[in-house]
């Protein structure tokens, strides 16, 4: 690398690399003591929290009770998850839930709820149902939750002097010690390089803290509910790092996403299930109660793999969730986004079924975690999608993925003022002696064949979702992962001689991301939650059953 003058470089006390709901609230619970530089690879509020439609988890009810969400949680993970990181997120919920209505964040009400500002936040707010749960306990803003969280976040990070904000970055890598070449010395986070989108060049954010908030990496798979930036950046930077990843062979597939040419990626909320939408055949016939006494209340493993096997079974492309039998007022007023995008596409849900299909949706795995959010590398964090703190074990439970985002991002922000109240005051910004080499791209070239990046893209995401997905066979995993191979190789020399763009970043993430997922889905030799595999079709008795853990260094 050479020390160009020309190359921008940023300094700050913590850097967040990553602006949904986990990003956001660490940085908010952290602007007090510190400087902060956010990045973001799309616009501030671009990110899958935005698009997160059904609700968050929380006890809020007072029929309701922690236990019951935590027994809830962990027999929908398929006996995987880690009751600890269950109870102490369960147990943290309403607090986070209280946070957000501080920062203004606007929730569906009942009905008969006061209007004024200081509401009951245990009985003046509508709370829905949805799959896996045993109670009402999910806490909504209509069908937008997400939206109305992001944008809240978003505007509070906005106002708050001590943030700010670098949108349309792309994290390139990590920094570290051993990156820089020091040998001899403990490996540590020093910040991190990133893609100015913009300009096409590489900035540097030196930090003596580092937040990987990047969300999943569902962008593997050829069909997907989640936005264009969830291609597993954070997972695969912190891999390279030496981190170690757990559990990624548990890739959760929302079972009803709208089966349309115009719409591939837009979710099909849960909470519809929840509300009492039914699912149909072709030819109008229910089928959910043949695969599990809860139906379409079941968890969404079983659903996704209900679906399958019936598109499968009689070779059509979509079945059909059905909510028109509900008043169309109810539908309008609590499905309201959903209601006017299907409306748009001609699809009137009062009066119609929708055609649905699975797609990929959430990353179980993750970037493995202490319980302060700390990774393998000293000062570097996880929260959010892009983590592993054992809450999800083989299968997350609806509307608990936000809830991991909020308590978590708290948890890592008093690890942050915790570690730093340690060390001496002038510390707290990143160690100036300490020299970080600019980008060096003086060695390659402008590229004239991006068909290369366009091609393997297009073929890893089919690979994926034919060989990786919702069922699996151990002849499926080797095919893919040859070929993962031979693309890994074509993409590494790519990155050697030509300069970098926002599509070949997210290529080399994603196929890292592919080769963990196939390493961990081989590992398991039973089914469990959310990995399905023919050959080994039946679940392990263990009381503790084993994490699927791989290091670089094993």
């Amino acid at each position: 690398m050479t020390n160009d003058s020309k190359s921008i470089q940023h300094t700050s006390d913590v850097l967040i690399i990553g602006s949904g709901a986990a990003g956001l609230t660490c940085a908010l619970n952290l602007a007090e003591h510190f400087s902060i530089n956010i990045v973001s690879k799309g616009m501030l509020s671009e990110g899958a929290t935005f698009y997160a439609q059904g609700g968050i988890a929380a006890v809020l009810d007072s029929e309701d009770t922690i236990e019951a969400h935590v027994s809830d949680t962990i027999k929908a993970g398929a006996g995987l998850c880690h009751k600890d990181a269950v109870q102490y997120t369960v147990e943290n919920g309403k607090r986070s839930i209280q946070w957000l209505i501080d920062k203004g964040v606007e929730f569906s009400k009942q009905d008969s709820a006061s209007s004024n500002q200081s509401s009951n936040i245990e009985k003046d707010f509508h709370l829905t149902q949805e799959g896996g749960h045993s109670r009402r306990r999910i806490i909504h803003a209509a069908d937008a939750t997400g939206r109305e969280v992001q944008t809240t976040l978003c505007q509070s990070v906005k106002n708050n002097s001590s943030i700010d904000t670098f949108e349309n970055y792309n994290a390139v890598d990590l920094i570290t010690t051993h990156s820089l070449g020091v040998i001899g010395e403990v490996n540590q986070i020093h910040g991190a390089y990133a893609l100015n989108r913009e300009t096409e060049k590489v900035e540097s954010f030196q930090a003596k803290y580092v937040v990987l908030a990047t969300g999943g990496a569902s962008k593997v798979y050829l069909y997907t509910s989640n936005p264009d930036v969830s291609s597993g950046d954070g997972i695969a930077m912190a891999w390279r790092s030496g981190c170690r990843v757990a559990n990624l062979e548990f890739n959760q597939f929302h079972p009803t996403c709208l089966f349309h040419d115009k719409a591939n990626s837009f979710l099909i909320s849960e909470a519809l299930r929840g509300e009492g939408a039914v699912l149909k055949l072709p030819n109008g016939e229910r089928f959910m109660h043949h695969f599990d006494k809860r139906a379409e209340l079941a968890p969404r493993d079983i659903v996704a793999r209900a679906i399958d096997h019936e598109i499968k079974r009689l070779g059509v492309d979509c079945v059909y969730l059905d909510i028109s039998h509900k008043e169309s007022g109810f539908i309008t007023t609590h499905f309201p986004t959903i209601y006017n995008r299907l409306m748009k596409l001609g699809i009137d849900i009062t009066k119609e079924a929708i055609p649905v299909v699975p797609a990929a949706h959430y990353t179980c795995g993750g970037v493995v975690v202490d319980k302060h959010s700390m990774t393998d590398l000293p000062n570097l964090y996880a929260i959010g999608e892009v983590s592993f703190t054992g809450l999800h074990g083989a299968n997350r439970m609806a509307s608990n993925s936000l809830l991991e985002c909020l308590v978590f991002a708290k948890n890592a922000a008093e690890s942050i003022l915790t570690e730093a109240s340690k060390q001496p005051p002038d510390t707290f910004i990143s160690n100036n002696d300490l020299i970080i080499p600019n980008w060096d791209d003086s060695q390659v070239s402008d590229s004239d064949e991006d068909v290369v990046i366009s091609h393997n893209w297009h073929e890893l995401r089919h690979l994926m979702w034919n060989y990786v997905g919702i069922v699996r066979t151990t002849k499926r995993l080797e095919r893919a992962k040859r070929r993962i191979e031979l693309l890994k190789q074509e993409v590494k020399d790519y990155y050697s001689h030509f300069k970098i763009s926002s599509d070949l970043l997210e290529l080399r993430n994603l196929i890292t991301v592919a080769e963990l997922i196939i390493e961990c889905a081989m590992r398991r030799k039973e089914s469990r939650g959310l990995h399905y595999t023919l050959d080994y079709p039946e679940t392990t008795e263990d009381d503790n059953p084993n994490d699927t853990i791989l290091s670089r260094f094993n």
